[in-house]
């Protein structure tokens, strides 16, 4: 039982999502300016700068890991990354699913001969988790997916407006089947809220939420606090000691 409910929370706002490459081509000519305005914002020019990132993913939601309590309570979950995205080096500090300390380091393009618990576990939430990170850049280096404008729009909290891009992936092959992001981006050209609808029918189906908190981790701007529902509960997703280490430098920078 404490392994099925450990194994659920890691499990419950991980988005499917497309095998990454981190090392991108622009699809910019395929897109919307509002998308791609969007990702320039985030500092998708400087991403090549970039050759290492640190953070901690946390998420706050409804439930318990105490088996037969009725699921009151409410879950948190912290893990920590340190990733290179030049070379695919991930290192992962957190909790197995028995709620156990872990570090593990691990090659993503070594995958297929890594443990179980990294092919099944750790690089899936790596996979969540730097979605939330980066996802304005996704947008721009996702070829799959189609990316609209549909003009102002009403944003699904409060009454106000802003300017709807349409993310939407295949409904057949990839990690992505049929998802779709709804952003709504604001005349800086920041991400102020976003509704997910998953394809699959894994749960949850809908998390909405808010982009808030935004810092600069040098050239790159991070929204680390998001807050909002998943299939109409509350939950909280944010991102924590973020920073960035530029190619060449040994230094550190903290966001701020």
């Amino acid at each position: 039982m404490a392994n099925s409910s450990r194994s659920n929370i890691i499990r419950f706002l991980a988005f499917t999502v497309l095998a990454l490459v981190f090392v991108p081509t622009s699809k910019a000519e395929q897109l919307p300016p509002a998308a791609e305005e969007m990702a320039k914002a985030y500092g998708l020019d400087a991403w090549r700068q970039i050759e290492g990132i640190r953070y901690t993913w946390n998420a706050e939601f409804p439930g318990s890991v105490k088996p037969f309590d009725g699921g009151s309570g409410t879950i948190k979950v912290s893990r920590t990354w340190e990733w290179d995205p030049t070379t695919g080096t991930v290192s992962y500090e957190g909790k197995d699913n028995n709620g156990q300390p872990l570090k593990v380091t691990y090659q993503r393009s070594q995958l297929s001969s890594q443990s179980d618990a990294i092919k099944n576990e750790i690089d899936p939430a790596f996979l969540n988790d730097q979605y939330w990170l980066l996802f304005p850049f996704h947008v721009v280096w996702d070829s799959s997916a189609t990316v609209t404008d549909e003009g102002m729009q009403k944003m699904p909290i409060g009454n106000a407006s802003a300017e709807r891009v349409m993310v939407k992936y295949p409904s057949d092959g990839g990690y992505s089947e049929g998802d779709t992001w709804e952003l709504y981006v604001g005349p800086d050209k920041r991400i102020e809220e976003f509704i997910y609808h998953r394809g699959g029918t894994k749960k949850p189906s809908v998390v909405i939420t808010t982009w808030a908190d935004y810092k600069k981790a040098g050239p790159l701007l991070i929204s680390t606090d998001h807050r909002g529902t998943a299939d109409e509960k509350p939950v909280r997703i944010s991102l924590s000691d973020v920073s960035v280490k530029a190619t060449g430098s040994e230094n550190w920078i903290k966001a701020q």
